[in-house]
């Protein structure tokens, strides 16, 4: 409900990280096993809130299935505290808000109290059935995998930002009414920025902390008088209606003040929203920041990270080869060259999924992912079935999602998957980095010359199926040249049998 506990001392400066607050879980457990008293119920939850929303955060970058575990462990524990807390928040507004002598205040009360031996009873119950070993072992396990985002990194900052503007459009629907349900959606998305920050980006939090504090306070308190203007309105208490009438309005003009003060606070230019935003990722930080959050999940779940970071060189090095010879308009496209970026250090998130196609598993990861600050639905999608044809069969016009896509996005698919399927075939055949490599194009061919490639059939045979697609794209043939000495030519035509000569440069 509304009262948020006050922090440790001194945690404005000190950082506690998932494993602070897994174990704080249980510390509160004892408490609440002890006596269920109203504080003692709110730190436990506020405790498996923290955690829970860690959880939620890093599962947008981690799919490792601890994460939901973790959520789901604590997840009946946390609803199961959640009517007594209810219940003690409730009693502590009508004793706020109306003298002893009122009548509705004393038949609310009646109410609560005679409710809460059997709510008490009910969260001992849910608290000793907690599995706190259970909890444990996935305290060892995700205070591991939380390095994944390392606290105050450009990762982290993405996920702050990604939450900070989810809260700023729940923001925005909540000023345009009064309804109570777009309120506690705004309740919701600001506690979850607030963690999220608290947690991966404590130096921000530090600066910030109070103000949030305060305005998850002004919601709470919203909150808790919807809440209590429910129970006034269904409740049966029949002595006179003018009482509940005046209570009603009591409990409106409460919140109204509330919302007085979200706007004081969030409105003009000196709005709490926008020093917020001054502080997280803009302009071309905010690109960083969502490629080190891709990052960190393909370290999460591609178990070839070096092979797929030596892929990722050769493929963009490729696409800027391609066009400085102005090999073909798609290649001076920034927005095209971003998304071969992060498609090339996506691309082996599907290998893990033995026995399934890797590139299929990996468009359908992709797709499930949270779409980056900074990028439309249609970019990523255009991503996806990048890592979707970087291997296998190549797209046809009349199949599936490639078929929905206009003949201008179909063409970029090819270029980028192209390209990628182009430099797995180099890495495969020992090309290491992109260094060095440039294309040079003439009437009949374009020529790439690529340091280190190697002169042996096997060579040949690999880079006439790498190439395929790509030089479909561009409609002329491409010839790849060693730059090593002696200069080697590996002349390749289109839709060649791997029988080629190695034929010798001058």
């Amino acid at each position: 409900m509304a009262t948020v506990t006050a922090m440790p001392s001194g945690s404005h400066q000190e950082h506690h990280g998932l494993s602070f607050w897994m174990d704080r879980v249980i510390k509160e457990l004892e408490s609440v096993r002890s006596s269920p008293d109203a504080d003692a119920v709110h730190d436990l939850r506020v405790a498996i809130r923290r955690c829970r929303s860690v959880a939620a955060v890093m599962e947008e970058v981690d799919p490792d299935p601890a994460w939901p575990a973790m959520r789901k462990v604590a997840r009946k524990l946390f609803r199961g505290l959640g009517a007594l807390r209810d219940a003690q928040v409730m009693d502590a507004w009508v004793k706020k808000l109306a003298p002893e002598t009122d009548a509705v205040r004393t038949y609310l009360q009646t109410a609560f109290e005679s409710n809460e031996p059997k709510l008490r009873e009910n969260a001992l119950r849910v608290a000793d059935r907690f599995d706190q070993k259970a909890w444990k072992r996935l305290d060892r396990t995700l205070s591991q995998r939380s390095r994944l985002v390392p606290v105050g990194s450009l990762a982290a900052e993405c996920l702050a930002l990604e939450r900070f503007e989810s809260t700023r459009e729940l923001h925005a629907k909540a000023l345009r009414t009064e309804r109570p349900k777009p309120w506690h959606a705004l309740r919701i998305g600001l506690k979850r920025f607030r963690y999220t920050v608290e947690s991966l980006l404590p130096e921000h939090y530090a600066a910030w902390s109070d103000n949030l504090k305060r305005l998850q306070d002004t919601l709470g308190e919203m909150h808790d008088l919807d809440v209590l203007a429910e129970v006034v309105k269904k409740s049966d208490f029949l002595e006179t209606e003018d009482c509940l009438k005046l209570w009603q309005e009591n409990i409106k003009r409460e919140r109204n003040d509330r919302i007085e003060t979200y706007r004081r606070l969030t409105l003009g230019k000196t709005s709490l929203w926008n020093i917020r935003r001054s502080g997280l990722p803009t302009n071309g930080r905010i690109e960083a920041a969502a490629l080190a959050r891709l990052r960190a999940t393909a370290r999460a779940v591609d178990p070839h990270v070096r092979r797929t970071s030596q892929t990722s060189r050769i493929a963009v090095a490729l696409f800027d080869a391609l066009k400085r010879a102005g090999s073909a308009p798609a290649f001076n496209d920034p927005a095209l060259r971003r998304v071969l970026l992060f498609a090339a250090r996506l691309h082996g998130v599907g290998d893990t999924d033995a026995g399934k196609s890797p590139q299929k598993t990996a468009r359908k990861f992709l797709l499930g992912l949270t779409i980056p600050p900074g990028w439309s639905n249609e970019d990523w999608e255009l991503l996806a079935l990048a890592v979707r044809y970087h291997r296998g069969a190549e797209p046809r016009a009349k199949d599936g999602p490639f078929s929905k896509l206009s003949a201008e996005q179909q063409n970029s698919v090819r270029a980028l998957a192209g390209v990628l399927r182009l430099a797995r075939a180099l890495r495969k055949c020992g090309v290491v980095s992109g260094a060095g490599i440039k294309a040079e194009k003439s009437a009949d061919a374009i020529v790439l010359r690529v340091p280190g490639l190697v002169d042996d059939l096997e060579t040949v045979a690999r880079l006439a199926a790498g190439k395929h697609l790509l030089e479909d794209r561009l409609g002329m043939p491409l010839i790849l040249k060693a730059t090593a000495k002696p200069e080697k030519v590996l002349a390749l035509s289109p839709r060649q049998a791997p029988e080629f000569s190695v034929i010798a440069s001058d």
